[in-house]
């Protein structure tokens, strides 16, 4: 799974409170280092990103690039701000901020391919 958040304390959090679910997290400050990660060749099974991002490029954008990349990758997107994703990729989620981390790794659960399952 990667993590994409800009506010460092709520991304390590969230994957810190992933990881002790049995999750394995990898997490990015920005869309752009996610996407630097992902065509260096970083493979995942999921994609939790805030929408609104420091940079260029927002989490939407990111999921839209990601999933070229990975075209099976669960998309979850996850904003304090917004409250719909416009032009979200198919079969995506949004969980609104503030969240419990720990019920987000139980919303993951429910989406993720058998086969991927941990």
């Amino acid at each position: 799974m990667l993590v994409v958040e800009d506010e460092a304390i709520v991304c390590v959090d969230t994957a810190d409170t992933l990881d002790q679910q049995g999750f394995v997290t990898h997490t990015a400050l920005s869309a752009e280092e996610a996407l630097a990660r992902l065509r260096d060749g970083l493979r995942v099974d999921i994609l939790f990103t805030d929408i609104n991002l420091a940079g260029a490029m927002d989490g939407a954008a990111l999921a839209r690039a990601a999933r070229e990349l990975l075209p099976e990758l669960i998309v979850v997107y996850t904003s304090g701000t917004v409250v719909a994703v416009t032009q979200a990729v198919a079969g995506s989620a949004f969980v609104p901020k503030p969240y419990n981390p720990e019920r987000v790794g139980r919303m993951l659960r429910t989406m993720r391919v058998p086969s991927l399952a941990a």
